[in-house]
């Protein structure tokens, strides 16, 4: 009974740490939406926002691992500092109101750099995750999956109505990502 409890206690943690890192392309993607934005654009960033998704935690995953050999438990207090300083960076860059800078979404560059923009955070936390040997294959499909799927609501949101929800959005994730920080450090 323990191992079932473990292991929807994991899942659960890794659909909330999807939920919150894939809030950075939702409120990036209300302000790319309010510029309008066709369908077809939106269906292109969004698949490529949830490749990006998966690629960068799987990256951070595999260095987690790495890393967690060489420094053992060491690993597990820097996976849960790492986590925290992520989610404060979060809350602050949303109170101090940065915002991505435009791009061409109709360009391959300028997809990409939106795409790593808003998933660079998914490497953080994958390297935080690695480190403590979560299920990779769960983490990156969760991780592409919301990263696809709340990028399309932004963009689909910033069509009809105004920015400042976008704002809430980064914040929201951050914190999530501070509290399981601070959970991993107890």
């Amino acid at each position: 009974m323990s191992a079932i409890s473990f292991e929807l206690g994991q899942f659960i943690t890794i659909l909330i740490m999807a939920i919150a890192l894939g809030m950075d392309a939702f409120s990036l993607g209300v302000g790319i939406g309010m510029r309008g934005i066709r369908l077809l654009d939106i269906m292109k960033i969004s698949i490529i926002v949830g490749f990006f998704h998966i690629m960068m935690p799987l990256m951070g995953m595999f260095t987690g691992k790495y890393v967690s050999t060489i420094l053992g438990d060491v690993a597990l207090i820097a996976g849960g500092i790492l986590l925290v300083l992520l989610g404060l960076h979060m809350v602050y860059s949303s109170i101090r109101g940065e915002h991505a800078q435009p791009f061409d979404h109709s360009t391959l560059l300028g997809l990409i750099i939106f795409s790593l923009s808003v998933s660079i955070d998914s490497f953080s936390v994958g390297v935080s995750l690695g480190l403590f040997s979560t299920d990779i294959i769960l983490t990156v499909l969760l991780f592409g999956l919301f990263g696809g799927t709340l990028s399309i609501l932004g963009l689909l949101l910033g069509r009809s109505i105004s920015l400042s929800l976008g704002e809430y959005g980064e914040a929201i994730g951050g914190i999530i990502l501070l509290v399981f920080g601070i959970k991993f450090l107890i």
